[in-house]
């Protein structure tokens, strides 16, 4: 029998990617969708039963996977409802607000004894992906410094809860999670962090740019993002003492769900989650080379929910991963403020 998923929240998050991707992972089936907006629920939530409160979803004893893909000062509080109703629980990133909330939901996962994940689904972009092959081949040597960025052009602010002055809005809290569970799942949490976070642009009510630099022994991490970037940057410049790596644009598998593509198709003529800019590799004697990028796959990560709900396989985000991104969250917030390198304490 398929495992029944209800999805709490149906705006960006849940239309782009928690919906097509659980309908796209064989074993999964979108049973009820959570909307204050039921007649604009459209194709994606066709079949599912659609009610207005979380509250429907947690009493229904079919549901056996509650996905929180509402703003995120919502996420402890409907993760923990949904822990104690019985439920398995995935949770978008961020986990939480910080890193006390976070603890409170593991807290409550641990006692009931519940499946708990959070969705650090770039773990499974194809630059990763790429670059995690490179070093274990040993393309790269040691790894001395480490740039990843995500900057966009987007300058005018937009009415939007991401963007406004709300609890858990802005891009620390957005894309922060993502480069940070990335640098922690090559390298393993820093020894401090020194961070910038800001608003750059004219009318910015939350902070719309960031720089943080988590440090290592022999090692420098740099994470950045903005909206103030119309010629771009580099996705990812790695340099090594065997090699280099630079990286230009991001994962296509966003764009592909935004377009309404299936998850698995072909998307602009190439396999999902193929690299159009798979990456240029430079050899410790300075001789340049394309990288065959490593194809991406979101699936994989509700793929993994799926067998960790049944038995077969590990957790994909353990609680304990998603802790230590909070961590360097809570870290960043505190060195900007202080204007001071924070050690991250779980």
């Amino acid at each position: 029998m398929p495992l029944n998923v209800a999805l709490i929240g149906f705006g960006y998050a849940g239309r782009t990617f928690h919906a097509p991707l659980i309908h796209a992972v064989e074993g999964l089936t979108l049973h009820t969708v959570v909307t204050s907006r039921p007649d604009e629920a459209g194709e994606l939530a066709a079949g599912a039963r659609l009610v207005a409160t979380p509250e429907e979803a947690f009493a229904d004893p079919a549901v056996d996977l509650v996905v929180i893909a509402a703003p995120n000062d919502r996420h402890a509080p409907l993760a923990i409802q949904a822990l104690e109703a019985g439920k398995a629980v995935v949770v978008d990133k961020p986990f939480a607000l910080d890193l006390a909330a976070a603890r409170g939901v593991v807290e409550v996962a641990d006692r009931t004894g519940r499946l708990l994940s959070v969705f650090h689904n770039r773990r499974w972009d194809a630059d990763f992906l790429t670059l995690q092959a490179l070093i274990a081949e040993g393309h790269l040597g040691r790894v001395a410094r480490f740039e990843s960025r995500f900057d966009r052009y987007r300058p005018e602010v937009r009415d939007r809860w991401r963007e406004a002055d709300v609890p858990g809005a802005g891009v620390w809290m957005d894309l922060g999670p993502h480069l940070i569970d990335q640098a922690l799942r090559l390298f393993g949490p820093p020894r401090s962090v020194f961070a910038r976070i800001g608003a750059d642009r004219d009318g910015a009510k939350a902070d719309d740019a960031f720089l943080a630099v988590l440090d290592y022994d022999r090692l420098t991490v740099t994470l950045g993002a903005d909206m103030l970037s119309p010629a771009g940057t580099p996705r990812l410049i790695v340099q090594g003492t065997g090699g280099g790596w630079i990286k230009h644009g991001l994962d296509a598998q966003e764009d592909a769900m935004k377009a309404g593509v299936r998850p698995g198709d072909a998307f602009e003529g190439r396999a999902w989650g193929a690299d159009p800019r798979p990456g240029c590799l430079t050899d410790a004697g300075g001789t340049e080379s394309q990288t065959t990028g490593v194809g991406g796959d979101y699936r994989a990560y509700y793929a993994g929910v799926r067998d960790a709900l049944l038995g077969s396989g590990p957790n994909p985000v353990p609680s304990a991963e998603a802790l230590a991104v909070m961590a360097v969250i809570d870290a960043g917030r505190e060195s900007a403020r202080t204007g001071c390198a924070v050690a991250p304490v779980i």
